[in-house]
C-alpha cells in the first residue's frame, strides 16, 4: 500500500533497513503507517487496538470511493508506479461513464507497459536533467514560479486544519501529489479537520489550476502511460467541479 518497503521507510523518515527489520511494526510507529498507507491502525496492530471500529464504514460510499481516486492519483503523481501498484491499475474496471472510460484507459495503458519503462518516463516527465517537461506545482501554474504566494497561502490553510507535513518528504505542499493526498485524507477522516475544509482545499488551492496540469499532462511529449493518468485526473476533477457547485 505505501509502494514497497523504501518508499515507507522514505515516508516515515526512517531508513529502510529498520522496516525491513520489523517483525511487527512498532507501537510507536502505527499511526505514521496508518497515515501513509491508509490501512487502519486496528488492522496493523490487533494486538494494541482490538475492539476500535473500522471508521470507514462510517463514511459515505460516494466519499469513500472519492478518496481512493485521489489516493490513486496521488501515488500516481508522487512517483513511478511499482510493480505492485502496476498491477492494481491493470485490474482496474471501466463502464460506459466518462470516468469509467477513464478507468478501462488506463488499465490498458498499464497492461501495455513495464515498469522500467514507466521509471523512464516518470523521469522524463516530472525529474529530468534540470527540470522535467512537468511541474506539477500550484505555485507555478498560477505564478510562473515555484514557492510564490500561492504556496504561503496553503500552508497557512494546512497549519489552521492542524495539517503538518510527514517527516522526510521535501517537496512543496502545493505539489499535485500532496493536494491530492491531502484530499484523500479529509474525506476518509485520517486527517481530522472541520467539515468542509476538502471543498475549501479545493475550490482555493486545485480548482484554479489542477484541469490546466491535467490537460498539459495529456498532451505532453514525454507522456505516454501518463497520457491516460492526465486523462483520469482531468474527467475525476470535472466531476469534484461540479459536485462542489451544487448547494450543500
Amino acid at each position: 500500500m505505501a509502494g514497497g518497503v523504501g518508499a515507507l521507510a522514505r515516508k516515515l523518515g526512517i531508513s529502510q533497513p529498520s522496516v525491513s527489520n520489523w517483525s511487527r511494526i512498532p507501537a510507536e510507529r502505527v499511526l505514521a503507517v496508518e497515515a501513509a498507507t491508509g490501512v487502519t491502525r486496528a488492522a496493523l496492530r490487533p494486538d494494541l487496538y482490538e475492539g476500535q471500529a473500522d471508521t470507514s464504514g462510517e463514511i459515505d460510499e460516494i466519499d469513500l470511493a472519492r478518496a481512493r481516486e485521489y489516493g490513486l492519483l496521488a501515488r500516481l503523481l508522487a512517483q513511478a508506479p511499482t510493480a505492485q501498484m502496476l498491477e492494481a491499475v491493470a485490474q482496474l474496471r471501466g463502464d460506459p461513464t466518462p470516468l469509467g472510460v477513464a478507468h478501462a484507459a488506463l488499465a490498458q495503458a498499464a497492461n501495455a507497459h513495464a515498469q522500467a519503462q514507466l521509471e523512464r518516463e516518470y523521469f522524463d516527465l516530472f525529474i529530468g536533467i534540470g527540470r522535467g517537461e512537468m511541474l506539477p506545482y500550484g505555485s507555478y501554474y498560477l505564478t510562473g514560479f515555484l514557492h510564490d504566494r500561492p504556496l504561503a497561502r496553503l500552508r497557512a490553510d494546512l497549519v489552521r486544519f492542524g495539517i503538518e507535513r510527514a517527516p522526510g518528504n521535501c517537496e512543496p505542499e502545493d505539489h499535485a501529489a500532496i493536494l491530492f493526498e491531502i484530499m484523500a485524507g479529509l474525506i476518509d477522516g485520517r486527517l481530522p479537520a472541520p467539515v468542509g475544509a476538502d471543498r475549501e482545499i479545493h475550490e482555493k488551492h486545485l480548482a484554479p489550476w489542477i484541469d490546466r496540469f491535467f490537460a498539459d499532462l495529456e498532451r505532453a511529449e514525454s507522456a505516454d502511460f501518463y497520457r491516460k493518468v492526465g486523462m483520469l485526473g482531468r474527467v475525476f476533477m470535472e466531476i469534484e467541479s461540479e459536485a462542489f457547485a451544487l448547494p450543500s
